[in-house]
């Protein structure tokens, strides 16, 4: 990933797990994603937090450090739930476990999915299904986009950001 450049991101659980199934999860992605904007190194454009995955369209603008937003997203992530999970989940805690010389426990699969948005046809097409997943016959979370508290569906929707940190991707068009 490039700074300054649009992307259509996907980060999948270890093994498909559904650690999202827990609210308390989600909102430490929230947070988080919140924290990165409010110190100007991401621009959020649209997300959804599936049960086992999630979905962002996204912009990294400055690092992190010495590091890429998106790996200190990754990091911080993994680190506070891991921390919950030791305390209040430790059964849960094994579904993580890897011996890859690393680290002891992985929560994202390696090598996300970046896909650059260099087109406004292919970056309205990606949003329109990051707001539709959770509708989805595997899913059936919602019967409409808006109704799906954990995405950006009713930002775009009705205007409301609930989450005090998405930007309307038709800034950029």
């Amino acid at each position: 990933m490039l700074l300054d450049e649009v992307y259509f991101w996907t980060d999948t659980i270890k093994d498909w797990t559904k650690i999202f199934s827990i609210d308390k999860y989600k909102i430490i992605v929230i947070d988080t994603l919140r924290v990165l904007v409010n110190r100007k190194k991401i621009v959020v454009y649209a997300f959804v937090i599936m049960p086992n995955h999630l979905h962002l369209v996204w912009q990294m603008i400055a690092l992190n450090g010495k590091e890429m937003p998106y790996a200190s997203f990754n990091k911080f992530t993994s680190h506070q739930i891991f921390k919950d999970l030791k305390l209040h989940h430790f059964d849960i805690l094994s579904y993580f476990k890897v011996s890859d010389g690393e680290r002891n426990f992985r929560l994202w699969q390696r090598d996300p999915l970046a896909i650059l948005m260099d087109a406004p046809d292919k970056l309205e097409q990606k949003i329109d299904y990051i707001h539709l997943n959770p509708l989805q016959e595997r899913w059936q979370l919602c019967e409409k986009p808006e109704d799906y508290e954990w995405s950006s569906a009713m930002f775009y929707e009705k205007g409301i950001d609930n989450f005090g940190f998405l930007t309307d991707y038709r800034d950029l068009l």
